[in-house]
C-alpha cells in the first residue's frame, strides 16, 4: 500500500500538538453535544450522539468502506472488505430480526426501514453507486474522512447535501413509477425462517467470494496483537462494531442507522434560513422549521461520526487537515457528491439507510439496492478512469491500486 505524506502520522513536536489537540476538542465537542440533547430531548437521543461518536471510532480505525471494497473486489479481485461487510450484515439480521418481531424494548417501539421495491430504488441506488466511486467515498465514508481531515471530502459533503436537498422537489415525481410495494422477509415468513434464509444466503457468497479473491493486502483478522487505541483495527473488529452499534441505535431510537435524510433536512434548513419559502413543495409542505436539527437522529449521529473521527485521527496521529485539491479532484468529487445525494434519496437511504439498514430490517429493497449500487460502482470506476482521476488512473496505475 502506497502511502503518502498526509497519511502518514504526525512526529514533529507541533505534529504531536496538533493532534492531542484534536483529540481533546472533539471530545469535548461530544461530551458537550451529548449534554445538550439529552437535556432537551432525553438521555436516550443523548445517548444516540455518544453511538455516533463510536460508530466514527468504529469506522475510522477499522478504515472500513464500501467503495474501496467493491472495487478492490472487482478490479484486483481483493475480497476481504466485501467479507467483511457480509460478516457485519449477518450479525446485524442475527441482532435485528428477533428484535422487530417483538416490535418493542424497554418502552421503545422498533421499526425497521422497510420501504417499496421500485424503480426509483433501483435507479437511485446505481446514481448512489456511480457517485461514490467518483467521489471517493460512501455516505459514512465521507463523513469519517471529513472528520480526518480530508479536504476533498468536505467537497463531497456539501454537494452531497446539495444533491440530497434538490431531489425532495422532484419526489413526487418519481413516486409515481411503478413498484412492487414494501416486502419484509420477517412479515412474509417469520422473523426464524428469515434468518435462516438471510444467513445461508451471506455464507454463500463469503465462500464465493473467497474463492474469486486471489491476493489480499488486508485480511479479516490480522496477525499479532492490535492495540485497540494506538493502532488501526482489523476488519472483523470494525464489521462486529458497526453491527453492534447499528442494532444500539435501534432499540434507542426506535429505527436503524441513517444519513442522507439528514443532508436533506440540513439543505433544506439552509435555504429556510436564507428566506426562501418551501412550503409549496410537498416534501416540505408540513415540515417544521421552527424544530431544532439536534432533535433529528441522524442529524446527531452523523454530528457524532465526525467528532469520534477526529478523535481518532488524533489519537492515530493522522489528523492533517489541508486544503490541497486538484482541479480534477474537485471536479469528481462535486460530481459525485451530488449524484449520491440525489440518488440515495430517491433510493431511500444510502449504503447505511437503505442497504445496511434495509437487508438488517429484511426488506427486500435493500437487496436491490445492494445488486443496482454494485453495478453502478463499477460504472463509476470505469468512468473516473476515463477522467483521469482515482486509483486507476492512467499515470500512476500500480501506486494507486491499493489505495483504500
Amino acid at each position: 500500500m502506497n502511502s503518502g505524506a498526509k497519511d502518514r502520522p504526525s512526529t514533529s513536536f507541533s505534529g504531536v500538538i496538533r493532534q492531542n489537540f484534536a483529540t481533546k476538542i472533539s471530545l469535548c465537542l461530544l461530551m458537550a453535544l451529548t449534554i445538550v440533547v439529552g437535556a432537551n430531548y432525553g438521555w436516550r437521543r443523548g445517548l444516540l450522539v455518544v453511538v455516533g461518536g463510536l460508530l466514527g471510532v468504529a469506522l475510522y480505525y477499522s478504515s472500513f468502506g464500501f467503495t474501496s471494497a467493491w472495487r478492490l473486489l472487482v478490479f484486483e479481485r481483493r475480497g476481504a472488505g466485501v467479507q467483511a461487510q457480509l460478516v457485519m450484515l449477518a450479525i446485524a439480521v442475527t441482532l435485528f430480526f428477533p428484535l422487530l418481531a417483538v416490535g418493542e424494548v424497554f418502552g421503545q417501539s422498533l421499526q425497521g426501514f422497510v420501504n417499496p421495491v421500485s424503480v426509483t430504488v433501483a435507479l437511485g441506488a446505481f446514481l448512489f453507486g456511480i457517485g461514490m466511486q467518483l467521489a471517493g467515498g460512501c455516505a459514512s465514508g465521507t463523513l469519517f474522512s471529513v472528520g480526518g481531515g480530508d479536504s476533498r471530502t468536505l467537497l463531497t459533503l456539501f454537494s452531497f447535501i446539495t444533491g440530497a436537498t434538490v431531489v425532495t422537489f422532484h419526489l413526487p415525481w418519481w413516486k409515481t413509477l411503478p413498484n412492487l410495494g414494501a416486502i419484509s422477509l420477517v412479515d412474509q415468513f417469520g422473523w426464524i425462517v428469515a434468518l435462516a434464509l438471510s444467513l445461508c444466503v451471506f455464507t454463500a457468497l463469503f465462500v464465493l467470494v473467497g474463492k474469486f479473491s486471489t491476493r489480499e493486502t488486508r485480511s479479516l483478522v490480522d496477525d499479532g496483537p492490535v492495540d485497540w487505541l494506538r493502532s488501526p483495527w482489523p476488519l472483523l473488529w470494525g464489521a462486529v462494531a458497526l453491527a453492534l452499534l447499528n442494532a444500539t441505535v435501534l432499540v434507542l431510537s426506535g429505527r436503524p442507522w441513517g444519513i442522507t435524510g439528514a443532508f436533506s433536512k440540513w439543505g433544506g434548513h439552509a435555504l429556510h434560513a436564507v428566506g426562501i419559502d418551501l412550503s409549496s413543495y410537498p416534501y416540505w409542505a408540513e415540515y417544521d422549521f421552527g424544530r431544532s436539527l439536534l432533535g433529528d437522529v441522524p442529524t446527531t449521529t452523523s454530528l457524532g461520526i465526525i467528532l469520534g473521527a477526529v478523535a481518532s485521527a488524533g489519537l492515530l496521529g493522522k489528523f492533517n487537515p489541508t486544503l490541497r485539491i486538484s482541479k480534477r479532484g474537485a471536479i469528481t468529487a462535486i460530481v459525485g457528491g451530488l449524484m449520491m445525494g440525489y440518488g440515495g434519496r430517491l433510493a431511500f437511504g444510502c449504503n447505511i439507510g437503505a442497504l445496511f439498514g434495509g437487508i438488517a430490517s429484511g426488506s427486500l429493497h435493500g437487496w436491490l439496492w445492494l445488486v443496482c449500487g454494485f453495478v453502478g460502482s463499477i460504472f463509476g470506476v470505469f468512468l473516473r478512469k476515463q477522467l483521469g482521476d482515482g486509483p486507476y488512473r492512467n499515470t500512476q496505475p500500480q501506486v494507486e491500486a491499493a489505495k483504500p
